[in-house]
């Protein structure tokens, strides 16, 4: 088998493998950034909480739809996702309780109130596909939605790039000099939700973040700036969908799964090879 016939006849011969790579693309192109600052807040949790927080408004979607309606599940998600961010924020704000402890809460109650409504109307099959995605089923339409949330996100970032980074590294400082702290924090919030939508599109609820935070962590181990983290980290994303779906493709396994786990792959190797790595500490003299 020659190289053409691993790497690109896939793609050359299915559509639906072109469709699946250029959701996986733009997956990173948004989700990468955010991930980055996901982590620089120390709110990796967070994201992981966000995306079982979306599955109460997919399933009601799915309800209304009358089916796996991709438009109706992502607005769906899109609204329980901002919900449960700005009561975590409330609560953080008027109780004793961190915004970390009101994430995990309300994350909890958001994910057994999705899986209960899907099993009430649903399929087996229905609630793995929202559970696990289907990133092999993605039509034009998911694409468009996923492109334009990827889009969304890159504009917001560029406009917003220095008080957004200035309230991720001294929020106090920013509330004090302008007062918009808390803006720039929910309006970070809304792109984390956008984009665990779109992930959810393709990898589902339950992996949905796992294309934010892996790539993110391998771009903290290789870089110390900021635009290269954020630059590695969409790249980590687009080779783990290109890998995953070839990995997939030839050894016939689930694509959502697979791609997670070579992003888990290019993380561990990282560790090891990493400037701080492992490998550089046992042998500090042949590397």
């Amino acid at each position: 088998m020659s190289l053409y016939d691993i790497f690109l006849d896939p793609f050359v011969e299915y559509g639906f493998m072109r469709r699946a790579l250029i959701a996986c693309v733009c997956l990173g192109l948004g989700s990468g950034p955010i991930g980055v600052l996901l982590m620089l807040r120390r709110m990796s949790l967070v994201g992981d909480a966000m995306s079982h927080a979306v599955l109460p408004g997919a399933a009601i979607g799915f309800l209304i739809a009358g089916g796996l309606s991709l438009p109706a599940m992502g607005l769906g998600g899109v609204v329980a996702g901002l919900i449960v961010a700005l009561l975590s924020g409330l609560v953080s704000r008027t109780t004793v309780l961190k915004e970390d402890a009101s994430f995990a809460s309300f994350y909890l109650a958001s994910l057994a109130a999705g899986v209960l409504i899907v099993s009430l109307r649903g399929s087996n099959i229905d609630l793995l596909h929202v559970l696990f995605g289907t990133i092999l089923a993605i039509d034009s339409t998911a694409l468009y939605f996923v492109g334009g949330i990827t889009s969304f996100t890159l504009v917001v970032l560029a406009v917003v790039y220095r008080p957004l980074i200035a309230e991720c590294f001294d929020p106090g400082f920013l509330r004090s000099v302008r007062g918009y702290g808390s803006a720039y924090h929910f309006l970070f919030l809304f792109l984390v939700v956008l984009n665990l939508v779109a992930g959810f599109q393709a990898l589902g609820t339950l992996m949905a973040v796992g294309l934010m935070m892996l790539p993110a962590a391998v771009a903290q181990l290789w870089a110390k700036t900021l635009p290269a983290m954020m630059a590695i980290a969409a790249v980590a994303a687009a080779v783990s969908g290109f890998a995953g779906l070839i990995v997939s493709y030839h050894w016939d396994l689930a694509s959502g799964p697979t791609i997670i786990l070579i992003a888990a792959f290019i993380y561990c190797a990282s560790l090891l090879l990493c400037p701080s790595g492992a490998l550089r500490r046992l042998f500090p003299a042949r590397i």
